[in-house]
């Protein structure tokens, strides 16, 4: 038993020393970082809700909420275009597919993940993943960016979504990123 005991401490003991001694440290190489990539984006999502096309349809709905105006707890599919403008006739620069929970309480709130993938330009094949709460019914509000492709690798950050038009059959959602 004692010596468990102290075997067991020899390799608690060991074991910490790894842990320090495995951190970065070089008397000859100092720690430096790769610098931080900025980039700003801007671009409006444009979401048809009815009609021949739509780029976002319910699949999934509580049944205890079929008879509410309130659609809580109801899963949607989206598969949004990504414009330069808020014009219909804007070029089309990439898509933003997903899902979206829609919660309601006081004000309608939506958990959503989406990415956001260009087609064309300089950031044709990247994308930017966005997993965040999104307060729908607010003109102004803030996602999370968590993740990215391509020359989005690794990003992090919060991108500003600002709504520009919404109605019955269509959204239409300012991006900031």
């Amino acid at each position: 038993m004692k010596g468990t005991l102290v075997l067991t401490w020899i390799l608690i003991i060991y074991l910490s020393q790894i842990a320090v001694q495995s951190q970065y440290y070089s008397e000859i190489l100092p720690y430096d970082p790769e610098p931080v990539k900025v980039t700003n984006l801007h671009f409006y999502l444009h979401e048809t809700l009815n009609g021949q096309n739509p780029t976002a349809v319910n699949i999934a709905q509580a049944n205890i909420t079929n008879n509410s105006s309130v659609p809580f707890a109801t899963l949607a599919a989206v598969d949004d275009i990504l414009k330069i403008g808020p014009e219909d006739n804007s070029e089309v620069i990439g898509n933003a597919q997903g899902l979206g929970l829609l919660l309601a309480g006081n004000t309608t709130t939506g958990v959503m993940y989406s990415d956001f993938g260009f087609t064309v330009g300089k950031f044709n094949g990247s994308s930017i993943s966005i997993f965040s709460r999104n307060t729908i019914i607010e003109p102004g509000r803030e996602v999370a960016v968590v993740g990215g492709r391509g020359k989005f690798r690794m990003a992090k950050g919060f991108a500003l979504l600002t709504t520009y038009f919404l109605n019955a059959t269509a959204v239409i959602i300012e991006f900031n990123y």
